[in-house]
């Protein structure tokens, strides 16, 4: 496979059955235009779906205003998270510090909104700057009578897997801190962060098999149940990515076992509780489970099949952020009949691309960090009809005239669940099947061939060279 790419970037794109290992878990090649997102934004995501915390942003304006509402995620409660709180450095603070202003934005802060908690993350200028940022979330805890949590976000410190950890770390300073006794065989949500109402379709199930779910780690989550979610038995990881670091924590200090699984998908909702019911080495359970699967089965699968008719055949592209979302769907296009031709993560890992080469075809492109550059030749090569991405990716591929799905954090369709897997069968067939696509790629000028205004004097040459291309 012969593509465009940057010197440096070679050994991260391959095709299976190439026989060399993928090049990944590196840092982004400089001037590529890398699609990953910063530290800060990776602690972001994690943590904010966390419906009554106050979240605050210490940096400028911009790193606040920059991940405002970054997700997607709903909340049936509270919401304080929808806010975006900064304490707006300037080139004084920068000069003199900025610790003096954050104090007192706490302090402001806690007076006005009366949060359970406060998540304060730095971004990288106050690594440049040296503000101590444990020592003033330390005396404002105190001082208010909350936690007020620290999280070291600075982008220059890595990736958004740093992010990740940041996050959890942060999270680790909670958990623990409220007494709890759950009354039935309990779980823990972790990495499911409601985006679109994803958990309201998830939840009910395991609550219908007789299972509690303690805490939902992160999506419409509360402080107190994140503060009481050492009380479960066990630990579902959906996004293995951003939370098998949490969850091993947890299991090391806790003793909680972890399961890594997915809700998307027919046969990956299914597996899940299934998960469940073998954990507790339960008849009861398991038998409620197959009911379940049977009844929710039976209730979608016609349509979805009524969909899998019209788009069995055509070929996908996926792009995500981590690799658990990228495994689920593979085995989701293998249930429409579609064959997955290109496949790639920002931030997997040589495990995760091992899972991925197991579970697509020879011949399928497996790429990792992948720049615009990269996906747009991938995309004419491999004669993709539809790219499944996030936002950044969507602009590309209806610039190539190519079908998008966004399956990103900030979609606004449910996906998971047996519910959700009708509703992304339901997308795909529409953005494939969409009369648009029957247009010319290139579409007419508004200076024309033989247009009166091509040959008006002053009108830039390559104007006119571009519009008669």
């Amino acid at each position: 496979m012969i593509v465009k790419i940057f010197e440096g970037r070679e050994g991260h794109i391959q095709q299976k059955g190439d026989g060399i290992p993928l090049a990944c878990n590196s840092d982004s090649l400089a001037g590529a235009v890398s699609q990953r997102a910063c530290v800060y934004s990776g602690a972001r995501v994690v943590l904010n779906p966390i419906t009554d915390a106050l979240h605050l942003v210490h940096g400028p304006i911009g790193c606040a205003s920059y991940t405002w509402d970054i997700r997607g995620s709903t909340s049936s409660g509270p919401d304080l998270y929808r806010n975006s709180f900064s304490t707006d450095m300037k080139e004084l603070d920068v000069v003199f510090g900025g610790e003096k202003k954050l104090a007192a934005s706490l302090r402001e802060l806690a007076d006005r909104y009366h949060p359970p908690a406060i998540f304060v993350y730095s971004t990288c200028i106050v690594g440049i700057i040296g503000d101590d940022l444990q020592s003033v979330c330390r005396k404002a805890s105190a001082e208010l009578g909350i936690p007020v949590l620290p999280v070291k976000s600075e982008g220059f410190r890595g990736n958004k897997n740093e992010g990740y950890k940041a996050a959890c770390n942060a999270l680790s300073e909670l958990i623990g801190t409220r007494d709890y006794m759950p009354r039935h065989p309990s779980i823990n949500l972790l990495g499911e962060y409601n985006v679109a109402d994803d958990l309201w379709f998830v939840k009910p199930l395991f609550q219908e098999m007789g299972i509690e779910v303690v805490a939902t780690l992160t999506g419409d989550a509360r402080i107190a149940e994140i503060q009481r979610s050492h009380t479960a038995q066990l630990n579902l990881v959906q996004c293995s990515g951003s939370m098998t670091y949490l969850a091993k924590n947890m299991e090391e200090k806790y003793g909680i076992p972890y399961r890594r699984i997915s809700f998307f998908g027919l046969q990956d909702m299914s597996n899940a509780l299934c998960t469940a019911a073998e954990f507790f080495a339960s008849a009861e359970l398991k038998q409620k489970a197959e009911e379940i699967i049977l009844r929710e089965t039976a209730r979608v699968a016609p349509q979805i099949e009524a969909y899998r008719a019209k788009v069995a055949g055509k070929k996908a592209a996926i792009y995500m952020g981590g690799a658990a979302k990228a495994v689920s769907l593979v085995r989701a296009f293998q249930e429409l009949g579609m064959e997955v031709v290109i496949i790639g993560t920002q931030t997997g890992n040589r495990d995760d691309y091992q899972k991925i080469a197991y579970i697509v075809k020879e011949g399928t492109v497996i790429i990792d960090d992948a720049n615009p550059l990269e996906l747009k030749e991938l995309l004419s090569k491999q004669k993709a009809d539809l790219l499944v991405a996030g936002v950044k990716e969507r602009f590309l591929a209806y610039k190539m005239g190519v079908a998008f799905s966004d399956f990103n954090h900030d979609r606004s369709t449910n996906f998971e669940g047996f519910e959700g897997m009708l509703n992304f069968a339901r997308e795909v067939c529409i953005t494939i099947n969409s009369p648009v696509w029957q247009l010319p790629v290139k579409r007419p000028c508004w200076v024309g061939k033989g247009s009166q205004l091509a040959s008006v004097p002053g009108v830039n040459n390559d104007v006119q060279e571009l519009c008669h291309s």
